[in-house]
């Protein structure tokens, strides 16, 4: 009987320390968590878009090659929107592009450089060819 107890002696034990050591590994494998709030996911860019056309505007967002939609600016009126972050890029440029809803011809921004911190305005005016965009 000694004979059996010491053998699954050394077994226990080996079964202990692997347990421990994959414990320990995913412990170390799992990426320390940020403090609520600074998550570069939830950064983003306050994007605010002063309608004064008479026909609702989509607005969407050109980065990285792919246009997404941010939403809609209603007629005569003024929309706020978020870039996340990640939509800048490498480089923090994107474009705007607005597309008016029943109406023809779209407007798109010139390449916007934009830096965490800053917000985007754009305006855009009864004649969308003249509206205008600012950084601050």
């Amino acid at each position: 009987m000694a004979t059996r107890s010491s053998s699954s002696l050394p077994r226990r034990v080996a079964l202990l320390l692997g347990a421990l050591f994959v414990l320990g590994a995913h412990a170390c494998s799992r990426a320390t968590s940020a403090p609520a709030g600074t998550s570069k996911r939830s950064e983003s860019v306050p994007l605010s878009v002063e309608n004064h056309n008479w026909l609702d505007v989509v607005i969407y967002v050109v980065h990285d090659g792919q246009r997404t939609r941010l939403g809609l600016a209603t007629a005569s009126s003024s929309a706020t929107f978020s870039l996340p972050l990640y939509f800048l890029g490498q480089g923090r440029e994107v474009h705007l592009l607005g597309d008016p809803v029943g109406g023809h011809g779209s407007v798109t921004t010139e390449t916007i450089v934009v830096q965490p911190g800053q917000s985007i305005v754009w305006t855009l005016e009864t004649d969308l060819k003249r509206s205008y965009v600012g950084v601050f």
